[in-house]
């Protein structure tokens, strides 16, 4: 295809992108009139105008003018004003989720070799591009592994219901592009589609209760039931056509190297409301809708196996299964499958029952399938008769498909991780030693100390605490976890739990505190030779500055642990670590957090070397920008490739969930790009190149860091009066009202800023379109290294250039900066009570904004920040004016509510609950919370 055809296709996509907006626009337009009649949608349309008119052009008059309109709204007329802007963004985020899926299919309908930039074709033909080799290949793709973990972290602020009217204005919006409906069909899709919106504008998008521990449990198996359970098998599908395709004389089986995993139900790190009960609730629905997945797609084989015994024959080994099914299992008439032609459908209805048994107690194990392996073995067993008479393609497109999703969800669907402070081990540890009298305080004794009493309790096999001895409440159940474990194992399979993760670790007591409990539940233990069997690993989180700083020592310290060493024997010698971004970030600023990350991968890395200890390692981004927030496959390549030999894990958290795998199209597309950053990193790290000049560009990297840290803990720590400004111009105390999750916003009673969870501190940042912890200080701290030096301008043009590391932090602070607005962010100062602590402050921020833009313009050659990226430059320009309107509405509401709390009278619901809009309208409006 010639370049100017390609510009063609890529214009004629745009232009169906604005038609969808503007279609979707003038719906939504229609539902205004409907509902708040014409005086409703003039004054939206009024708003909407002005707003645009001052992002094209500023006027302090016309600024004024637009302050006025909004703040000039009368209550029941602004609350729909707010409802319209925020409902606009859905719609808006609807159509280029659409959009994407629409570009994915034009690359697909291509001619010739015209193949998708990061797709599994794209990398697999660069492979064979390079002459790697089959074999080669194959090595590849046993090494690596990539698991994604949702997380229930509050920062999700769309109901299901809502998602399920998301769901059906997608598919109705991608029908317009069936160029066979007839104009009368055409019709009827636009008035179902007024339907859908007038059902969106009626459905409550604000939650009346906060969700419980279950609620979240659900939210997140939503996903696996809509989208993963089909899509995750298709990546599959597709590198191993692909691989095919180019390395035809090999036979291809992927082994599983891309799943999901889980916190939800299993993190209670500052949640008391996870408990041992609510962990084991959490399995069985994991299993359920696994058994009902399986339900359904066994349901579906049924109507493709109608083969006859009249017309082909079937493997011996069939008939005997099946005759071994009719002994043990018991079918009644309706069940059971008349026609004794038909083998496969009599084997599948068998199958049909042992799975609705699986999981019940009372049902024999005959009758039921006692683990995932028995199920498998009867597919394979019907996959091998299928091609004994040549129905290979009844056998690769119904049957193999279904064993893949055995394969990758057993019966316990995902993996789920436990998280607990480490104080709360600690704590327990105390009570638990001292109630059988084996030391009085271990609270109280050194790092040492506690070292070589828990390495010598793991090498007893006496047990540590009593049916006799009474427990406080948070102690036993600190043991029950242990316990819950254990059973979940025995009744899921191992693979139910195998991580335990230990929020701020900052000694390696604190693994063998977990060690040593999992020895009392019987997931530690130790032959008689010395050997250990151990089914739950410690998993250190090192989350602060200083944390990461010490994490090399811990885990050098762990390694030459006799006990601990063994009890990696289990786990293959694997290791896993998880590194925090969001508390590094908040602790450090955005540049030191990065750099102090990547150092940490170097040093903890060679660490594990030196021990002969392979490492997987577990990064905990978030959604936002200011906590590791970006794509999936750039979060991928962004890791030194000689850091992902041993697998990688990532969380996905809030809104990523729903913007990335809500829609089957998308959650495809945002998986294949992970394949092919995954293959590609393995590509990179067996052919290291080494760049003479990186050790020249960290040493500068490290003053850079330095530096910043020093800008960012100068507000953020020594500043007396940030937090008043921090406090008093966000949303921050109302943020905790939006019932967006089940946990506390803090982790303790306390409003000191170390207690402040990341989630809200970034979502707050957010909201009042500083999105500081993204940016702030990177200016400063590249500045220290510039100083107005023409050649420290080319090294830095250079470090862009040809650092990847460089470049992408560069463009994150891009992507930060375009977001953020400082005109709208300094009107939420005009609600701090002392206003020489707003423009004290507002001053130093925006001073830092301007230096980072201006650095970064001179570093990238741009005229604008991301002119680099045009297709979200544009998206953030045009979605501009409609957020600033949310924004102004937000300040004045707040103020409003402020100023009555603080006469003392009780919060108006009704303000409160526009407040509540505003929040969610913007975080649709910059697709960005916490």
């Amino acid at each position: 295809m010639t370049d100017s055809s390609t510009n063609s296709n890529k214009n004629t996509s745009n232009n169906l992108l604005r038609r969808d907006v503007r279609f979707l626009g003038h719906i939504l337009g229609e539902v205004l009139i409907h509902q708040g009649g014409n005086s409703l949608f003039t004054i939206v349309e009024k708003i909407r105008e002005m707003s645009k008119t001052l992002r094209a052009q500023y006027t302090p008059e016309m600024y004024a003018e637009l302050k006025e309109t909004v703040g000039g709204l009368a209550p029941e007329i602004r609350h729909q004003v707010v409802r319209a802007f925020a409902i606009y963004f859905q719609l808006i985020n609807i159509a280029e989720q659409n959009h994407r899926i629409r570009r994915k299919r034009d690359y697909e309908r291509s001619a010739g070799e015209n193949v998708q930039p990061g797709s599994i074709e794209d990398v697999i033909r660069e492979l064979k591009s390079l002459n790697i080799s089959s074999g080669e290949v194959q090595e590849m793709i046993s090494g690596i592994s990539l698991e994604l973990v949702m997380t229930a972290h509050p920062t999700e602020a769309t109901r299901r219901a809502v998602l399920d009217i998301h769901q059906r204005i997608a598919r109705d919006v991608a029908e317009l592009d069936n160029p066979n409906l007839t104009f009368r069909e055409r019709e009827q899709l636009r008035e179902k589609l007024l339907g859908e919106v007038i059902t969106l504008w009626q459905t409550d998008e604000l939650r009346d209760r906060k969700p419980t521990v279950i609620d979240e449990v659900n939210n997140g198996l939503y996903y696996f039931d809509e989208t993963l359970f089909d899509v995750l098998p298709q990546v599959y599908q597709e590198l191993e056509r692909c691989l095919l395709k180019y390395y035809p004389e090999e036979k291809w089986h992927v082994p599983t190297f891309l799943k999901f995993g889980s916190w939800i139900g299993g993190d209670r790190d500052g949640n008391p409301s996870v408990t041992s009960d609510i962990t084991w609730q959490t399995l069985e629905l994991h299993r359920n809708l696994a058994l009902t997945k399986y339900e359904e797609e066994l349901n579906a084989l049924l109507g493709h196996m109608s083969f006859s015994k009249n017309i082909v024959e079937v493997t011996q080994e069939l008939l005997d299964s099946i005759e071994e099914d009719r002994a043990n299992v018991e079918l009644t008439l309706d069940e059971s499958w008349r026609n004794e032609k038909e083998p496969y459908r009599i084997k599948v209805r068998f199958m049909l029952e042992k799975i609705r048994n699986t999981g019940n107690p009372s049902a024999s194990d005959k009758k039921k399938y006692t683990g995932p392996e028995q199920f498998m073995a009867d597919l394979h067993i019907i996959e091998r008769s299928l091609r004994n008479h040549f129905a290979d393609f009844i056998a690769d497109a119904y049957v193999q498909k279904l064993i893949r999703q055995v394969e990758l969800f057993g019966f316990h669907l995902a993996s789920l991780d436990v998280r607990q402070h480490s104080k709360e081990h600690e704590a327990a540890m105390t009570e638990v030693l001292s109630g059988m009298s084996i030391t009085e305080n271990y609270a109280a004794l050194g790092e040492e100390e506690k070292i070589t009493l828990l390495t010598s309790l793991l090498n007893d096999p006496r047990p540590i605490t009593s049916p006799y001895i009474a427990y406080s409440e948070s102690t036993q159940e600190c043991l029950n976890v242990y316990r819950v474990v254990q059973k979940a194992q025995v009744e899921f399979g191992r693979g139910c739990i195998s991580s335990y993760l230990i929020s701020m670790t900052q000694g390696a007591s604190d693994l063998l505190e977990v060690l040593v409990f999992a020895k009392e539940a019987g997931l530690y233990l130790q032959g008689p030779d010395g050997s250990v069997t151990c089914t739950l690993q410690s998993v250190p989180l090192f989350e602060t500055i200083d944390d990461l700083h010490a994490a090399p020592e811990i885990m050098a310290t762990l390694y030459q642990i006799p006990a601990y060493r063994r009890s990696l024997d289990s786990t293959n010698n694997l290791q896993e670590i998880m590194l925090g971004y969001s508390d590094s970030n908040k602790d450090g600023g955005v540049i030191t957090a990065n750099w102090e990350l990547r150092m940490a991968l170097r040093s903890i890395t060679a660490t594990a070397k030196k021990y002969d200890v392979r490492l997987k390692f577990f990064h905990g981004r978030g959604g936002a920008l200011g906590r590791g927030g970006m794509p999936l496959n750039r979060s991928i390549l962004a890791q030194p490739a000689d850091t992902v030999g041993g697998g990688i894990k990532i969380t996905e958290q809030g809104e990523v969930l729903s913007s990335r795998y809500s829609i089957k199209g998308i959650a495809y597309r945002s998986l294949e790009q992970a394949t092919s950053a995954l293959i590609t990193s393995a590509l990179m790290a067996r052919n290291p190149q080494v760049d003479a000049s990186e050790e020249e560009y960290e040493a500068i990297m490290r003053g850079i860091s330095e530096r910043a840290q020093q800008k960012y803990q100068d507000l953020i720590f020594r500043d007396a009066d940030f937090m008043t400004f921090f406090k008093e111009s966000t949303p921050l105390p109302e943020i905790g009202e939006l019932n967006i999750g089940s946990r506390p916003s803090k982790r303790k009673n306390s409003d000191r800023f170390e207690d402040l969870r990341a989630i809200p501190w970034v979502f707050a940042w957010t909201q009042c379109r500083y999105l500081l912890p993204a940016w702030y200080a990177a200016g400063t701290g590249l500045g220290s290294y510039y100083q107005d030096n023409p050649q420290h301008l080319e090294v830095m043009k250079d470090m862009y250039s040809n650092w990847s590391f460089f470049r992408g932090l560069i463009d994150n602070l891009q992507m930060a900066l375009a977001k953020a607005d400082l005109l709208i962010a300094k009107e939420y100062g005009s609600m701090i009570h002392d206003q020489s602590v707003a423009t004290r402050i507002y001053q130093l921020i925006e001073d830092e904004y301007r230096k980072t833009s201006e650095l970064i313009l001179q570093i990238t050659g741009q005229q604008e920040i991301l002119d680099n990226v045009p297709v979200i430059q544009e998206s953030i320009r045009l979605r501009n004016p409609y957020v600033d309107p949310l924004s102004y509405m937000q300040v004045d509401l707040l103020s409003e509510l402020r100023s009555s709390r603080d006469e003392g009278g009780e919060d108006d619901p009704l303000l409160l609950r526009e407040v509540l809009l505003t929040i969610n309208g913007i975080a649709a409006g910059l697709r960005n919370t916490g």
